[in-house]
């Protein structure tokens, strides 16, 4: 592929095309607002439910197993920055076509699933102000959403970008209203190493299984390669960036939480942040709602936007029906794409629970994650010649990658 076939993705049949308007902040932004808003805000009560107080080493373990498929990500980005990446990754690394669709249709039903997920999660937030049935609620925010999606590529992003720092400011209150509850915390960060018995590390590998649902979304950034402005520089910053930011948030935040928070009552919530504010004052407890509320929509959003970039990427290379990749003159966004998207995740938020959603998204993932380091590894190891000026990770790298995916996909068993 090169570069001019890169920055046109050529038009020549009249088609209109997407735009690059995406830059390092915001494309950073963007990632944290799906891997941010769609971990913490919604899943550390269940995670909390298997590994107990150790909940922050099965998150720290989740880190890992991501930082080596993050460095494989940020080579292949900057070698073929298109829609749908990780299927033209696979179809060059494996040279399979076929294998390159199973991908790509297993990346889009990430997003949407994980979008159930989170569109769950925003639900049981927003029900503390509107007393509505869950599936009223369900149904009208995201539709809510999926409008905001379809919109256009810049203004969703910049929405989501504002949303990002009100969600991430929501994190810094949790720990900052955390330490108010109890001055002595850190005093007591040793109740969070764990013990070297089978037994503890059984659940927290278990729950590193969860803990990796958290992680979802720096991936992301590589589906919207095509509207990203100098992609080779850009995305390997913005993908590297966001998982050391998301992993220090993870950190701290869920061990103020386990630490303040009764377990008995974290592990039974679908918005376990909240519990922080349980006894604070109305407007205290209002202010986080609101910011609660922010950052589950915006995982939606953004989980929403890449699901539809990844059907309209596999529609234009000939591998879905045509018609998903048809762009809106106006809004020069994939509509129909778009539309499908919310249908299925409709689907999925109104008829499966939060924790199953959550389990099928991160094996999901992990298995495209497998396939994407083993396509970069075979790419390594063959004779064809590397591009000039793309970021370059040593041949180990996406090995350790796909091993430690495999191995984090074996602990959903335990």
């Amino acid at each position: 592929m090169t570069d001019k076939t890169i920055q046109s993705h050529n038009n020549d049949d009249g088609n209109h095309t997407l735009k690059r308007q995406l830059t390092l902040p915001l494309l950073t932004l963007y990632g944290l607002g799906v891997t941010v808003g769609a971990g913490i805000y919604v899943l550390v009560g269940t995670t909390a439910a298997k590994a107990g107080f150790y909940a922050p080493v099965s998150f720290l373990l989740a880190a890992i197993v991501v930082a080596f498929t993050g460095l494989s990500y940020s080579e292949f980005g900057t070698r073929y920055p298109v829609s749908a990446g990780e299927a033209a990754y696979v179809k060059n690394g494996l040279n399979s076509r076929r294998l390159a669709l199973l991908v790509g249709l297993m990346v889009a039903l990430s997003g949407v699933v994980s979008s159930a997920v989170i569109s769950i999660g925003a639900v049981a937030y927003v029900g503390n102000f509107i007393p509505w049935s869950p599936t009223v609620l369900t149904i009208l925010l995201i539709l809510l959403v999926g409008i905001i999606s379809a919109w256009g590529i810049l203004e969703s992003v910049i929405l989501a970008a504002l949303f990002t720092l009100v969600e991430i400011g929501g994190l810094v209150f949790v720990i900052y209203y955390g330490f108010t509850l109890k001055p002595d915390l850190l005093s007591e960060i040793g109740r969070l190493v764990p013990p070297f018995e089978l037994s503890a590390w059984t659940g927290i590998v278990s729950a590193g299984l969860l803990a990796f649902f958290a992680f979802v979304g720096f991936e992301d950034i590589a589906n919207v390669a095509e509207e990203v402005k100098n992609p080779r520089k850009t995305l390997p910053k913005a993908i590297l960036f966001t998982l050391v930011i998301a992993t220090m948030l993870y950190l701290a935040v869920v061990s103020v939480v386990i630490l303040v928070v009764p377990m008995d009552q974290l592990k039974t919530s679908a918005a376990p942040l909240a519990l922080v504010f349980k006894n604070a004052s109305v407007t205290t407890q209002g202010a986080f709602f609101i910011i609660a509320i922010v950052a589950t929509l915006n995982g939606v959003l953004i989980q929403m936007i890449m699901a539809s970039r990844v059907l309209y990427g596999l529609a234009s290379q000939g591998s879905l029906p045509k018609s998903l990749s048809y762009i809106h003159p106006v809004t020069r966004t994939p509509l129909m794409a778009t539309a499908l998207v919310v249908g299925i995740i409709l689907t999925l938020a109104l008829f499966l629970p939060i924790t199953e959603l959550a389990e099928v998204t991160s094996r999901i993932v992990l298995i495209v994650f497998m396939f994407v380091n083993l396509a970069l590894l075979r790419l390594k190891l063959s004779n064809k010649p590397t591009p000039e000026n793309i970021f370059r990770v040593y041949t180990w790298v996406p090995a350790v990658g796909f091993l430690s995916s495999l191995l984090l996909l074996l602990t959903g068993f335990l």
